[in-house]
C-alpha cells in the first residue's frame, strides 16, 4: 500500500511563501501522477495541483494558479509544492495522493491518506 509523508508546512504572513514536500512509497513512483489536495476546517478535501509520472504536464485548481508550482524528482520519489502570493485562504490541511493518470487527479477517490502539513496564512 502507498505510504505518503508530507511535510514543509508552517506559518506565514500574507504574501509569503512556502514549499511543501511529499514523499512516496509502496508505489513505482516514477508511474504515477501525483497531486496535491488540502483541507480547510469545515470544508471538505479539494484538489489543488497535479503533475504527470514524467513532470511534462502540470495541472493547477483556479484558486491557485500562478501562484502555486508543483514539481517533482522521481530520483528521490518525491513531489513538490512551490507556494507563492500565499493568502489568508490558503490556510489548509495539505495532502499528496497519487493516481495512474493526471486526469484522474481532480476526481480521486481514496481512503488512503497521509497526516497531512499544516499551512497557516495570517493576515
Amino acid at each position: 500500500q502507498v505510504q505518503l509523508v508530507e511535510s514543509g508546512g508552517g506559518l506565514v504572513q500574507s504574501g509569503g511563501s512556502l514549499r511543501l514536500s511529499c514523499a512516496a512509497s509502496g508505489i513505482i513512483f516514477s508511474s504515477k501522477a501525483m497531486g496535491w489536495y488540502r483541507q480547510a476546517p469545515g470544508k471538505p478535501r479539494e484538489w489543488v495541483a497535479g503533475i504527470s509520472n514524467g513532470g511534462i504536464s502540470t495541472d493547477y485548481a483556479d484558486s491557485v494558479k500562478g501562484r502555486f508550482t508543483i514539481s517533482r524528482d522521481n530520483a528521490k520519489n518525491t513531489v513538490y509544492l512551490q507556494m507563492d502570493s500565499l493568502k489568508p485562504e490558503d490556510t489548509a490541511v495539505y495532502y499528496c495522493n497519487t493516481a495512474t493518470r493526471l486526469q484522474a487527479l481532480r476526481s480521486l477517490v481514496t481512503n488512503n491518506w497521509g497526516r497531512g502539513t499544516q499551512v497557516t496564512v495570517s493576515s
